[in-house]
This record gives structure tokens, C-alpha cells and sequence, in this order.
């Protein structure tokens, strides 16, 4: 069930109308039967492997609780949860990798097998994970109630594409009594509707490039593949985001609020700082689960001594950081997809920040030499720029059809660039015509002006609540008219790029 379609909206309808009219104490079962009601309306058979989490983790979870003070037995339950869910996970998603890997190795024959790969399985394995980690570390205590963490792992709207929950920031809110809230409901609905102008009106219009140029790319090049690249870096924002939006706005129709998973990534100022806005709850699941693991080993703690002997102490304090880094975002770029290009655009964004890490010194020493002041909003700018230059470099090995073809278009990029693309009506040969370049253009303006406030700390959605009855209403009618007028939801496959994670 898409999150656009008229179906979806009225299962949002019937499941908040009647979440406020059943008595509070039943409202958490509610969510719950509604929750795999959602997922299994994908299909009955994927239910197998949400159970197979939710009863493997829960019971876990409960064994952990039993031998807390057996420390062997501690690790082994943790060990074999984790091996099970991510094997499984590994099995369905990177079977077939694999197989095409060893057949050009060893030139064999091994036929491609048939696996269903379940909807949202990274977001609710990894977000299990998490939970099952944190009660081995003591973070709190195993849910004992097996349907509560049912619905924590089911939850309807983050299941498919997040954000990526932790069960203390989550649970309390899914299993709390909540009473309807007028302006809660204002703010919800906000979001849904600025989600869905993101994804139908800007997102899917700049796939049609996209999709014309990456899956052709052997007939563009020069400016072209620029132009196609920046409309990926719009597609991919807006419809990360606005899913984002509508799912966080679904949720907080039942009084329930979710991690935010984006904030302003295009105004990072390094790839470090790109990743603190971008996927967030991804990046924090990395971060607490593998790099500080990583970091904090036997290991790497030796690993570390021998880089001080050889690199110094400054240097060789930075460059197990450095390793480490690598480590999490090749595993980030694994999570992306089974394929080479996820693996080096995950590489990619490890090196950068390793390099930009042990540069770290460099840096410094060459503004106070040229007097250059780095908290100056002038070279605030500049690396505005540079971020974005660097992350739509990424975005080649995100969407090209294959790593050779990354490679490909990277290269004709510089051999074919003219600026007479801009002239010679190439462009409107891509799929979209003025018009469509226009209101591309407007939109784009319009979520920029609206995130440069939120940068500067408006709280663009209670000044729009303040706001006189007649004027906030004639914003909501712009957006609802706007969606279907201006969208392209009938000429494309109408889901989220996340529901296919």
C-alpha cells in the first residue's frame, strides 16, 4: 500500500478515527492491528520474516534479562540474535551478489535465486538490532509484554522507511493513552501535505531526467550529465524527505512523535557534517552500534599504539578515527544495495572524511598564515558549495546502473562538457518542457527559502499555527491544489526511493 495512494489515506482515516474513540487503554493494540494489517495488505508471505524478528529479538531480549550476570551467555544470546536477523537479511539481499561475483571470478555457472526481499527489512531488522544491543548493554530493561514489542517493531509508519527508532525514545510514546489534540492534528496534516508537494510535485518530476539520462547514459554527456546529476540531488532530497514528512505526520496524528531524519542536509558545511543531517538515525545507528565498537576494540587499541610509533602521537591518534570511518560508511554503502557502485559510494564518503580528518592540522596552519578567519560567513559559503559539489560527485555512484557506468559518465562528464547544452535545446529533449523546468525551478525556491529559515531558528510550523484562521487555510489550499495539478504521480511508479530498502 503506497503512502500516496487514495488507499493508504483513507486506512490513515479509519485507523486515527477509531484510535480516539476506542478507550485509551486498547489504543496501543489498535496500532498494532492495524500496523500488520498495513504490512501484510504487501503480502502474506512477508509477514513470516517481521515475525521471525520480532519473536527471535523478543525472545532474546528475555533470555538476556535471565542471564545478565552470565557474561558468556550474555554475549552468545546477543551473538546468535544478530547472526540470525542479519543472515537473513545478508541471505535475501546479497544472495544474488554474491553468486554473480563468484561466477565472473571463477567463470561458473551458479544460477541467480528467487528470494522475496520483504519491504522495509533493513529499517526493521537494524532497528531491532539496536534494541537487542542496548538491553545486552543495560541501556534498559527487555520489553515483557511480547505484542507491545510487536507494535514496536511494526509500527505502520516508519516500517517501511523509517527513521531507524530507538525503543527508549519510542516505546513509552506507542503504548501511552492519548487524547485528540486540534492543533497537534494542524501540524500533522502540515507535514503530510508538504511531504506529498515534495515527492509528487519536485521529486518525481526531476526522476524524469534522471531516469532518461542515468539509464541511457551512454548517449549524454558534458552538461547534460551535470544537469541530470543536480536533478538526482533534488529527486533524492525530496523524496527522502517528504516521505520523511509524511510519515512523521501520519505519526503524530496518533500523538506520537518521530526522530527527525533530515535537517537541512544542502547547508552542511563538510561530508561530516552532510551525514549529521542526512539520514540521521542511519548515522546514529552507526555510530553507537559500529564505529564506537570499532574504535573502543582490543584491536584497534593496538592497531592505534603502532600508528603512534610510526606516525607520531598526533598523527597516529587520528588515524584509527580514520579507519574506523572507513569501516562505517563501507558498511553504509552495503546497506544501500547489493552492488559495487553502493560499495564505493560508501568508500568514497569514508575517504573524504578520513582525509579531511588527518588534514584537520593542514587546514589550520594555512588560515593563519593567510589570515583567512574560518568562522567568516564568507567561507561559511564556500564550503556550502563545496559539500554539495562533493556529495553530488556521490550521487554518480548512487544512481548509475552499474560502477563501470559511474565511471563512465564521470569521465564523458569532463571530455563532453559545452556550455552550448544550454543553448542548443538539448534540455528539453530529456523529458520535461519549460513549463516543467519552471515549476521545478519555483519549488526548489520555495523549500530553499523555507529551510534557510529553518536554519536561522524559525519554527516555520507554529508561525504558520499563529497565523489568522483564513490566511493558514489558503496555504493548505495552495498545497492541495498544487499536489495534483503539478504532480506527476500518474506517470510514475508513485513510491518512496526508502520503501525499497
Amino acid at each position: 500500500m503506497s503512502l500516496i495512494s487514495m488507499g493508504f489515506l483513507m486506512f490513515v482515516g479509519i485507523a486515527v478515527i477509531g484510535y480516539y474513540l476506542i478507550p485509551r487503554r486498547f489504543q496501543w493494540i489498535w496500532l498494532l492491528i492495524f500496523s500488520y494489517i498495513y504490512y501484510a495488505s504487501s503480502g502474506i508471505k512477508i509477514l513470516f520474516f517481521l515475525l521471525f524478528t520480532t519473536i527471535t529479538t523478543y525472545g532474546a531480549g528475555r533470555l538476556i534479562e535471565k542471564v545478565k550476570k552470565e557474561k558468556i551467555k550474555k554475549r552468545r544470546v546477543l551473538v546468535g540474535c544478530l547472526l540470525l536477523n542479519f543472515g537473513m537479511l545478508a541471505v535475501l539481499k546479497y544472495t544474488n551478489f554474491a553468486i554473480e561475483n563468484v561466477n565472473a571470478i571463477f567463470h561458473t555457472g551458479i544460477s541467480f535465486q528467487k528470494l522475496i526481499l520483504p519491504l522495509g527489512i533493513s529499517f526493521y531488522t537494524f532497528q531491532s538490532m539496536g534494541y537487542i544491543i542496548d538491553v545486552y548493554w543495560g541501556k534498559y530493561e527487555a520489553e515483557k509484554n511480547f505484542f507491545r514489542f510487536a507494535l514496536f517493531v511494526s509500527f505502520f509508519p516508519q516500517i517501511l522507511q523509517g527513521p531507524i527508532g530507538r525503543f527508549d525514545r519510542l516505546a513509552k510514546q506507542l503504548y501511552a493513552e492519548h487524547s485528540f489534540n486540534l492543533q497537534r492534528a494542524e501540524y500533522a496534516l502540515q507535514l503530510i501535505l508538504w511531504g506529498f508537494f515534495k515527492k509528487l510535485v519536485l521529486a518525481d518530476r526531476a526522476a524524469v531526467v534522471v531516469n532518461q539520462v542515468f539509464l541511457n547514459y551512454t548517449q549524454y554527456a558534458g552538461l547534460t550529465n551535470i544537469v541530470a546529476v543536480l536533478m538526482y540531488s533534488i529527486q533524492l532530497y525530496m523524496d527522502f524527505s517528504g516521505g520523511m514528512d509524511v510519515v512523521a505526520g501520519v505519526a503524530g496524528l496518533f500523538g506520537i512523535e518521530l526522530e527527525q531524519n533530515f535537517k537541512r542536509p544542502y547547508f552542511a558545511v563538510s561530508i561530516t557534517d552532510f551525514w549529521h543531517r542526512w539520514h540521521i538515525t542511519l548515522g546514529t545507528w552507526m555510530k553507537d552500534y559500529v564505529f564506537y565498537p570499532i574504535s573502543l576494540s582490543k584491536w584497534m587499541g593496538k592497531f592505534g599504539k603502532w600508528a603512534k610509533k610510526v606516525f607520531g602521537k598526533k598523527t597516529g591518534r587520528v588515524i584509527p578515527i580514520c579507519v574506523a570511518n572507513v569501516i562505517v560508511f563501507l558498511v553504509v554503502g552495503i546497506w544501500h544495495g547489493a552492488a559495487w557502485k553502493f560499495i564505493a559510494y560508501g568508500f568514497y564518503n569514508g575517504l573524504i572524511i578520513a582525509v579531511s580528518s588527518l588534514l584537520t592540522p593542514v587546514y589550520k596552519k594555512c588560515f593563519e598564515k593567510l589570515h583567512l578567519n574560518p568562522k567568516s560567513s564568507g567561507w561559511r559559503v564556500v564550503q556550502i558549495v563545496r559539500t554539495f559539489v562533493l556529495v553530488n560527485i556521490s550521487w554518480y555512484f548512487d544512481m548509475a546502473v552499474s560502477l563501470s557506468a559511474a565511471w563512465m559518465m564521470m569521465k564523458t562528464t569532463v571530455t563532453g562538457f559545452t556550455m552550448s547544452t544550454l543553448t542548443d535545446g538539448s534540455l528539453m529533449t530529456l523529458g520535461l518542457d519549460q513549463l516543467d523546468y519552471t515549476i521545478l525551478a519555483a519549488g526548489c525556491v520555495v523549500v530553499f527559502l523555507i529551510s534557510l529559515l529553518q536554519e536561522r531558528g524559525v519554527r516555520i510550523r507554529e508561525s504558520l499555527g499563529e497565523k489568522p484562521l483564513v490566511l493558514r487555510w489558503a496555504v493548505y489550499g495552495m498545497l492541495v491544489f498544487a499536489i495534483p495539478m503539478f504532480g506527476y504521480v500518474m506517470i510514475t511508479t508513485g513510491g518512496f526511493i526508502y520503501a525499497q530498502f
